[in-house]
């Protein structure tokens, strides 16, 4: 098949790369209204075809799939005209912005009978499908908290305020690893400088369980900071995105607690301290493992991985953080 790629801003080369690196791609159309970015993407990949005429490229029958990398405002749009024109979609974090527009597209894909994929890339990263293993086999007991510090010097975004910038990464990783929706969202936040949205800002999720999730975002911090802390009644473990080598680590650490018996309102707290396990990762570039999943659920026929629904938790997530922020409340889902 062939596959338009449109935007060639900073994710686009890559998803053009990517597939260009698949063996069911035999061609890719690169899209995008900058004639200078065009030009760049002709030097960089000699075999592609350009246009700066999305609705030209979507006349192509041999075009089968449409993968999305333009700011979150035009998601929608693109990628309602690509599902009429009959090509599967794949389409940038945070898959709309609104939750409206995300519920209109995973039903016109499903009437369509078309795939609807959302790029949540870290999914497919070998680090979160060991903790999502592990997980599974009940290696840590019962999920307690998830905890998640995004922060970094920058980039300030235009359209778009610190939480639909750096949360959806986390958010994703959250969905798949719980298993679970949330039913309340409570946000702060501050916008330093009167840009018009906020810079940094605490988002708080509760489910239905004794389970809470927390994350820390900022575009204001001196140090860049990946870091997911998922607590367990056994087991808890760290995910460090900026660790080179050492990415995830498992820590047999706990507590423990007991009523003693001859003072019955006291209780006792021991706090278990065991080994640390660093379980070996396959280095493999998820953004590889993630395109290769869109082609084979196109090819199959079947749901994605991170399909519309997951992207539309994502959104609806994002769009209560909004009215978190502006009402002061917590929101309910």
């Amino acid at each position: 098949m062939k596959v338009c790629v449109v935007g060639l801003g900073y994710w686009g080369p890559n998803l053009v790369r990517n597939f260009l690196a698949q063996n069911e791609v035999r061609g890719v159309v690169c899209v995008d209204k900058d004639p200078a970015k065009l030009k760049r993407a002709q030097i960089m990949f000699p075999s592609v075809s350009v246009s700066e005429n999305y609705t030209d490229a979507l006349k192509d029958p041999e075009v089968e799939a449409v993968a999305i990398a333009t700011p979150v405002g035009s998601h929608y749009a693109l990628a309602i005209e690509a599902l009429e024109n009959g090509k599967h979609v794949f389409v940038e974090k945070p898959m709309t912005r609104t939750v409206e527009q995300a519920e209109n597209l995973v039903k016109r894909a499903r009437e369509l009978k078309r795939v609807l994929m959302v790029d949540h890339t870290f999914l497919f990263t070998s680090a979160i499908q060991k903790m999502g293993e592990v997980i599974k086999e009940g290696g840590i007991g019962d999920l307690l908290y998830f905890d998640s510090v995004r922060i970094n010097l920058g980039l300030f975004q235009s359209d778009v305020n610190v939480i639909w910038d750096l949360a959806p990464h986390d958010l994703s990783i959250l969905l798949h690893l719980f298993q679970q929706r949330p039913n309340s969202v409570l946000a702060r936040g501050m916008d330093h400088f009167d840009h018009g949205s906020e810079n940094m800002a605490y988002l708080t999720l509760t489910f239905e369980e004794k389970l809470m999730a927390h994350f820390h975002l900022s575009w204001l911090s001196p140090v860049k900071i990946r870091r997911i802390i998922l607590g367990g009644s056994r087991k808890m473990i760290v995910y460090d995105d900026m660790e080179s080598n050492e990415k995830v680590k498992i820590f047999d650490k706990g507590v423990e607690y007991s009523d003693e018996e001859e003072q019955r309102n006291q209780t006792l707290v021991q706090y278990r301290t065991g080994d640390i396990h660093v379980p070996a990762l396959e280095n493999k570039e998820a953004l590889q493992g993630e395109l290769e999943h869109f082609l084979a659920c196109i090819r199959n026929s079947e749901k994605p991985l991170s399909d519309g629904e997951e992207g539309l938790w994502v959104v609806r997530i994002l769009e209560a953080a909004d009215e978190s922020l502006k009402s002061g409340r917590t929101v309910s889902l």
